[in-house]
């Protein structure tokens, strides 16, 4: 896993390690550094998206009738592959992705205690017997895989969010068709490569990287594909959404506008920490991520002075090379779209510190900006309404509880919201008043237990099936009811 430059990186279609019919290839850039290519993957196109789509619905028959043992046992080996190998998968996910090295190894590992978690869950998910009058009947009902699945991830967490959704597919009895986000596919090559020797039966998970115009539509609009989980922008998800079949699922985790609040009774230096790394861990590139911090007026001053001090202290680099608080962002894309909304800002409300291109000794290959921070925002500006997905926090002054919830709200996602406070009955009421799938109190809006729910409310998700915990196998099962007398 050492020198990957030269390499080249096949499909995984029924079974196979299969160059694209395309006979074209991609390199994998790093974020950090541009000169340093990390292996090539295929350019794959809507042929290459049937035949896997084919292998999948020609193996559901075999996988759904292994016994759920022999499932589990294969999903445990997967995640052991993951941990004995977490060290070099790691440095490859920092390489291509640009977070910090113990970041992407915490991701590796977590992703490997997830697979273990429905690995251990999927065993005891099963039906109900429900009661009825008749002493020569029974009633029960139970659960069946849905058949072919289709995962579409993203590149900010490039195997943590595949994991979730591949292993109880899997556990459950479903086959896969999973295509990572083109700007992170390593990641994804490598979850695929754990599976597989982890003794994976031929067509169950298959595999294909590749521009999604080209195979979007073959992977989603396909009769034989009845179920497809996405993490990414709330616009691609809509797409997704129209282009499925009246009968097949979808299951939806999108954007994200996500606010702090921080009351006058608060800990300041601990809802500036709550900022801090809700905003700009992972460089803002968290649909979790802290966007929005509304400030209490009679804090207002005492607050902004505290963050923007923590925010100048904070460090920036490579990944690699040392525990940053932030590294690059992902793509030229990503850091086009920053610098743009950085210049809105600029025209719009105040700007405090930071937003610039970095450029010198360290910073001259990557994509690289310094954090940003903007005061004097208002709801109807874009900084305060758009989902940046950066390093961007703007600080809306609000008049006490009523008037923060008021405009906490006031945005078209739900995905995740915080408070930061010391008065319990304000913790409670958030808890009931706020918008949002994911509710922290006095903790950061990112991050999520790997059994507990997560997903988001309004324009953050389709809101039908949850991702994560136990409730998180639902959406890849059906449930039949049988009617059993005699």
């Amino acid at each position: 896993m050492d020198d990957l430059s030269q390499q080249t990186f096949l499909n995984h279609i029924g079974g196979s390690w299969v160059a694209s019919g395309t006979g074209k290839t991609a390199p994998n850039i790093n974020p950090a550094d541009t000169s340093d290519i990390v292996g090539r993957f295929q350019v794959s196109d809507a042929e290459d998206a049937r035949q896997a789509v084919a292998a999948a619905e020609a193996a559901f028959a075999g996988w759904r009738d292994t016994p759920i043992s022999k499932r589990a046992a294969i999903l445990f080996r997967a995640a052991q592959y993951l941990e004995d190998h977490a060290n070099d998968i790691a440095r490859e996910l920092t390489r291509e992705e640009g977070k910090s090295l113990n970041l992407a190894k915490d991701e590796v590992l977590r992703s490997a205690q997830t697979i273990r978690f429905y690995a251990v869950e999927g065993q005891s998910y099963t039906g109900e017997t429900y009661p009825n009058d008749d002493p020569d009947m029974v009633v029960y009902s139970q659960r069946e895989p849905l058949g072919v699945v289709t995962v579409i991830s993203p590149w900010n967490f490039p195997i943590s969010i595949p994991a979730r959704k591949i292993a109880p597919a899997l556990i459950t009895g479903n086959t896969v068709v999973f295509k990572p986000s083109s700007d992170a596919p390593m990641s994804g090559y490598r979850l695929t490569e754990a599976f597989v020797q982890a003794g994976l039966p031929a067509g169950v998970l298959n595999f294909l990287t590749g521009p999604a115009g080209a195979v979007g539509e073959a992977i989603t609009a396909a009769r034989a594909v009845r179920a497809i989980s996405f993490t990414g922008s709330t616009a691609a998800g809509e797409q997704i959404h129209r282009n499925a079949g009246l009968t097949t699922r979808t299951q939806m985790e999108l954007g994200g506008k996500n606010p702090l609040i921080v009351l006058a009774d608060a800990d300041l230096d601990r809802a500036v920490d709550l900022a801090v790394k809700g905003g700009f861990s992972l460089s803002g590139q968290a649909c979790t991520g802290t966007s929005r911090v509304l400030v209490d007026k009679r804090v207002r001053q005492a607050y902004t002075d505290k963050l923007l001090a923590r925010i100048k202290a904070l460090t920036i680099g490579n990944g690699l090379d040392g525990n940053f608080d932030l590294g690059p962002l992902a793509t030229a894309k990503q850091l086009d779209n920053v610098l743009g909304y950085v210049a809105v800002g600029k025209q719009e409300a105040t700007h405090l510190y930071g937003g610039d291109r970095l450029t010198g000794v360290g910073f001259e290959r990557g994509y690289y900006v310094s954090p940003a921070l903007f005061t004097d925002v208002t709801q109807q500006m874009r900084i305060a309404r758009e989902e940046i997905f950066g390093p961007v926090i703007a600080l809306i002054e609000v008049d006490g509880y009523e008037d923060a919830i008021e405009k906490a709200n006031d945005t078209e996602y739900g995905l995740s919201a915080a408070i930061a406070t010391s008065d319990a009955r304000y913790a409670h009421r958030f808890a009931r008043d706020i918008q949002a799938g994911t509710v922290k109190i006095n903790r950061t809006t990112t991050g999520n237990l790997i059994n507990a729910p997560f997903g988001g409310l309004k324009q953050s998700s389709t809101s039908t099936f949850r991702e994560s915990g136990r409730v998180g196998l639902e959406f890849y099962t059906q449930i039949k009811t049988v009617y059993r007398a005699g």
